[in-house]
């Protein structure tokens, strides 16, 4: 029997468990806590940063209260359901001053306490599902939603996209834009929101800051963690570095598309230098003012407009059900090297965005991953990917099509070479593009035209208004 007091104990104390940060992952490893216990915590502050197999992720409360407990070290993998971190809701009281809330639920009660628990499931980024004695004050109201509703709000948590139904009705925004938020003191529920099913995207919490402030986000509080190199004792002749975490991810998503998508790799070598004077003129365009004007820039516009041409290239296999999914829409992924290895965010319908959203998209996707901070939710869904490998002044390669896509772009390094122009011989900036694609769906003709028209475009840049 379940006295009194130990029902008004597990009032006080909430236990947030490790949630599953988006696709279907079943563990990650705790790589700072960033409190300790006794320190206080309030509803959407970060209490610690955890590795998943695709990205580093910082874990907000989603309730105010004491740290009583912290369940596992740094360093340790824990199962996506347990429990990581225990807060004290009620620091000061004793045990009567909790009977309240443990007993407010009781007329409706219809299965024993013990059992709350395992009707919570884990979910995106600490919006821990509510328990279950506030969903059954919440059937009392007239205006509760559906019981039809709830898998839908389930489901929007996990793409990144809402919170838990709470009475509350508390403003739909991911963690990174909660915390930009609160670094400028900004109430969320003042914000007007823009994006999908209601959600406030970052643009929103700019546009609500005070005019006379500058709208560039806040330095994150937190330095982002970086893997230290461990000491080599002298005379060791190897090193051995267990393989998890991103790294992990990484070679299984390349073998798996090595050696299940039949890769063809196409190469074309292409004068740029109109397409670089066209950065230059950009640069000094004031619709291009506040964002970051480069090649790379370009030459995803130039893909894009290639893919309208192409449609085709756009799709994937479907092995379990023998169909090729043709895609009406691009997530234009990026190949980003980051200290935790190789990730590939993509912007979402990049299709649909004009040049000045696309600088702005690329921006914040490239200071995104070189603070560790990509969710996995930015890295699923890509339809095509560009990886630009002339950064490391390498002329191109052969690149492994990222799983769940169909091709890929390699931009090698832009370069002043020989070039017949005109009839004469003269210095032109010169670059090489490599096109891998599956054979499976995209065949020979396809995957030349496709490439044939990137290179077209760079070439000649006003065919991005001709072919567009």
């Amino acid at each position: 029997m379940t006295t009194m007091t130990d029902t008004s104990n597990a009032a006080r104390f909430r236990e947030f468990k490790m949630p599953d940060v988006g696709e279907g992952l079943t563990e990650a490893e705790i790589l700072k806590w960033y409190v300790q216990p006794g320190d206080t915590v309030t509803d959407g502050q970060v209490v610690c940063e955890v590795e998943t197999a695709k990205a580093a992720v910082e874990l907000p409360i989603p309730f105010d209260g004491v740290v009583h407990e912290l369940r596992f070290p740094e360093g340790t993998t824990v199962d996506v359901g347990q429990v990581i971190i225990a807060v004290d809701v009620a620091p000061g009281s004793d045990p009567a001053a909790a009977e309240p809330e443990a007993a407010a639920p009781a007329p409706e009660a219809a299965a024993p306490e013990a059992e709350a628990p395992k009707g919570r499931q884990p979910v995106l980024v600490g919006y821990g599902v509510a328990e279950s004695s506030t969903k059954r004050r919440a059937r009392k109201g007239a205006e509760t939603a559906p019981p039809a509703a709830a898998p839908a709000a389930v489901q929007a948590e996990l793409n990144g996209q809402g919170t838990a139904a709470v009475p509350e009705a508390r403003p739909l925004a991911k963690p990174p834009v909660r915390k930009l938020a609160k670094d400028l003191g900004i109430d969320l529920a003042t914000v007007t929101p823009t994006g999908a099913d209601g959600v406030i995207t970052r643009e929103d919490v700019h546009a609500a800051a005070t005019p006379a402030e500058p709208v560039a986000p806040s330095a994150p509080s937190v330095e982002p963690v970086v893997p230290a190199a461990e000491p080599v004792p002298a005379g060791a002749r190897e090193t051995r570095i267990p393989v998890k975490g991103v790294r992990k991810a990484i070679a299984q998503a390349m073998v798996g598309s090595a050696f299940t998508a039949p890769h063809v790799t196409e190469f074309v070598t292409v004068d740029v230098t109109r397409t670089m004077k066209l950065v230059a003129e950009l640069k000094e365009d004031k619709d291009m003012a506040g964002v970051r004007v480069n090649p790379l820039l370009v030459i995803a516009k130039a893909l894009l407009v290639a893919i309208k041409r192409n449609p085709g290239v756009n799709a994937v296999w479907d092995e379990a059900n023998q169909e090729i999914v043709q895609k009406h829409y691009v997530n234009l992924g990026i190949a980003a090297a980051t200290p935790r290895g190789l990730i590939v965010p993509n912007i979402k319908d990049a299709h649909d965005q004009t040049l000045p959203q696309l600088a702005a998209s690329l921006g914040e996707l490239v200071a995104t991953a070189r603070d560790g901070k990509t969710s996995p939710a930015a890295m699923a869904g890509g339809t095509v990917t560009i990886t630009n490998v002339g950064v490391f002044g390498v002329d191109t390669g052969t690149p492994i099509i990222n799983p769940g896509e169909s091709a890929i772009l390699a931009v090698g390094a832009i370069k002043l070479q020989p070039w017949v122009h005109k009839g004469k011989v003269k210095p032109r900036q010169v670059t090489t593009l490599a096109l891998s694609f599956d054979h499976r769906l995209i065949d020979g003709e396809l995957g030349s035209k496709f490439l044939a028209d990137i290179a077209a475009i760079l070439e000649q840049p006003k065919r991005l208004i001709t072919w567009a």
